[in-house]
């Protein structure tokens, strides 16, 4: 472990964002991580896994440790489900493909999101009618504070929508080197009703689709909407689609009746928030080198040398915007550092 100065971060988050950390080492293995905690107990440190889901304002005044953690096991199965641990490093789409490679169902309407396993129940990620937590089991975590392991269970993970308690009460005093997810083996449960999934499946003729199906259904819908951060700097969707009551909700309605929305409980409502902002006018445009993409309103981009400042700039614009035309707030869901 070797361990670098003023390393930059640009090739380390999708966005593509030029910021500096002051030191810089990636850990391949639990003990390396174990060791360079101990070592540096008295320095600030940052965690970064994928950099797929944080937005780099400035230059990184701390240690910045790399989890690069590799591999994936069955851990147990019998005959209906499959127990399967990968390592925090893993890449999550690839991690994903393997899934379903093996038959093993459950995560194939999350293909092609960016980032690595590690940090999938911090956000709760989630696509197309699936979130992390209808398959999670189990992660563990190093406590940085003495390099304890602890096992976290699902029902200790206080999964919300993009919320976990490792946002929250947990927030940096751990870091997740694996995660345990249960998948099925037959009868798999083929979600094909949110978004447009049936549509691409009926385009294809897949009226009995597979789990493959799902997922090329699914990965040929992003990239259809969502640029390739190798090619376009990005984080993804860069809000949290907005949750209200409908008793609020209602009143916005009646004012605009085209608003578009999924009843999620008897009291809430989702609002797409990519709907709100292209109502806002900000689809396709650009501010300089930052942006908002112009296929999909939720994602904003760095088309060249933008800055994170730049990038924020544009969102709170957008924020602002929003809630002057429709009187919702819309919540960032990328990490602003």
């Amino acid at each position: 472990m070797e361990i670098q100065h003023h390393f930059s971060l640009k090739n380390y988050n999708t966005f593509g964002i030029e910021a500096k950390a002051k030191q810089f080492i990636a850990v391949h293995s639990t003990e390396e991580l174990k060791d360079i905690l101990e070592q540096k107990k008295a320095d600030k440190k940052f965690i970064l896994g994928g950099g797929s889901n944080m937005l780099l304002t400035k230059d990184i005044d701390a240690l910045v440790i790399h989890i690069d953690l590799k591999g994936k096991n069955i851990i147990k199965e019998n005959d209906d489900f499959v127990w399967v641990e990968s390592q925090a490093g893993e890449n999550w789409h690839e991690f994903v493909l393997w899934t379903i490679d093996q038959d093993f169902g459950g995560l194939e309407n999350m293909s092609l999101i960016p980032g690595n396993v590690g940090t999938t129940p911090v956000q709760n990620i989630g696509a197309y009618g699936t979130e992390i937590k209808d398959t999670f089991v189990s992660c563990q975590a190093i406590t940085i504070e003495n390099q304890e392991i602890k096992s976290f269970l699902k029902e200790e993970c206080n999964f919300g929508y993009r919320e976990s308690i490792f946002k929250n009460d947990a927030k940096d005093q751990y870091i997740i080197t694996s995660v345990v997810f249960k998948l099925t083996k037959k009868n798999h449960k083929i979600n094909t009703s949110y978004g447009d999934i049936a549509a691409e499946l009926a385009r294809n003729n897949r009226t009995e689709p597979t789990l493959k199906d799902v997922s090329n259904a699914v990965i040929s819908i992003r990239r259809s909407k969502l640029p390739d951060p190798k090619e376009l700097g990005n984080s993804g969707s860069f809000f949290k689609n907005p949750i209200l009551l409908k008793s609020d909700f209602e009143k916005i309605y009646q004012q605009f009746p085209e608003m578009k929305y999924y009843e999620i409980s008897e009291t809430e409502v989702k609002v797409p928030a990519g709907w709100l902002i292209e109502q806002a006018g900000f689809k396709g445009k650009r501010f300089g080198d930052a942006g908002i993409h112009k296929n999909q309103a939720l994602v904003l981009v760095n088309y060249g040398n933008a800055t994170g400042a730049e990038i924020l700039n544009v969102s709170k614009d957008i924020q602002e915007t929003v809630f002057k035309k429709f009187g919702i707030h819309i919540e960032a869901e990328v990490n602003v550092i």
